[in-house]
């Protein structure tokens, strides 16, 4: 067995594509699926990211298992009921949800993941992308699909900027 190697910033060096480049790729994708949206909005990050995506023109859909709608959508239990399916994946829910969501985007060929991540531990979970990136998925563990692209605003490109001094954002996934 060999071990894993990881560059000065302590970023596993198997890690090829710059983060820049994957969270454009990610946006590039026009249907995604917003996991850990809540039935109570207040500024809970899933519902966050969810209504920024939904008012930027991107096709989103809500996944919580105990809800009928969120912010006046339909809600989905999870990805497999989703019509049409979706090209990726927002995980907002805590960190021990954050490995079947990978194992499920990976059954139905979903090949992006992006585990948010704020200010606090978000829903990493580093077991559950070292799984989604053995089984081919490009794995985005930290950070927030609004610190990039058209989603973006003035607070989450500071943000980024910070959190990708302090590690909470990666430099390459």
């Amino acid at each position: 067995m060999t071990r894993d190697r990881s560059d000065a910033t302590g970023t596993d060096d198997r890690r090829t594509t710059p983060l820049r480049e994957a969270a454009e790729r990610f946006l590039a994708s026009r249907r995604i699926a917003v996991t850990g949206v809540s039935r109570t909005p207040g500024s809970h990050g899933g519902n966050v990211v969810y209504r920024r995506l939904r008012d930027t023109g991107y096709q989103v859909f809500a996944v919580n298992p105990n809800a009928a709608t969120v912010e006046d959508d339909p809600a989905y239990p999870d990805l497999h009921a989703i019509p049409g399916g979706v090209d990726a994946v927002v995980v907002a829910t805590r960190p021990e949800h954050a490995a079947a969501t990978v194992r499920e985007a990976a059954d139905l060929g979903i090949d992006q993941v992006w585990m948010h991540r704020s200010v606090d531990a978000g829903s990493v979970d580093d077991a559950a992308a070292a799984e989604g990136r053995a089984r081919g998925l490009t794995v985005i563990d930290g950070g927030c699909p609004l610190m990039f692209g058209a989603p973006s605003d003035r607070t989450h490109r500071a943000m980024c900027r910070l959190m990708t001094l302090t590690g909470r954002v990666p430099r390459r996934v």
